[in-house]
């Protein structure tokens, strides 16, 4: 019965062994019991880690705007090996990263009051950090005029009294 359930849940998403093995420890099986429904699972290929990775990278990144970093620790979380997680962060296209960071920043730009000041400047780039990509290329689009909306590459300062 709980392998009929899991196929089934398997076969409508991508799931790691972890998520599988949480559900079967909540229906009360113990862990031999849960290790050898999980074991026949994956040998069926009705679930891989390395396959859910890709795919919890993918659309981390292209859906929900994630950086490598969030993305990174979400899949600790559900105890992937460190391994296929480089792994599929390495296949990340770094152009489409790049566009995600700023197409994010540049939609939360508009949103920050202060604008282009030190505190508009400070508040995005925490957004940026809290959504998981790296400090350097969240720099780097902060520092960027246009996503600010702004043309020329002057930015405006607070003006002290």
């Amino acid at each position: 019965m709980a392998t009929q359930r899991l196929e089934s849940l398997c076969v409508r998403g991508e799931h790691c062994r972890y998520e599988l093995e949480e559900k079967l420890r909540r229906w009360g099986f113990v862990t031999e019991e849960r290790d050898k429904i999980l074991d026949s699972l994956e040998e069926r290929r009705f679930f891989d880690d390395r396959r859910f990775a890709a795919a919890f990278v993918r659309d981390k990144m292209l859906y929900n705007r994630w950086g490598k970093m969030k993305i990174r620790i979400a899949l600790s979380a559900k105890r992937i090996d460190r391994s296929l997680v480089e792994e599929a962060l390495e296949d990340i296209d770094e152009e489409a990263y790049r566009e995600s960071a700023r197409s994010f920043l540049t939609a939360k730009a508009r949103t920050v009051r202060e604008g282009n000041t030190y505190e508009g400047r400070t508040k995005l780039y925490r957004a940026g950090l809290s959504r998981g990509f790296e400090s350097s290329l969240v720099a780097s689009i902060v520092k960027d005029p246009a996503t600010w909306g702004e043309e020329n590459d002057c930015t405006r300062e607070e003006e002290d009294d």
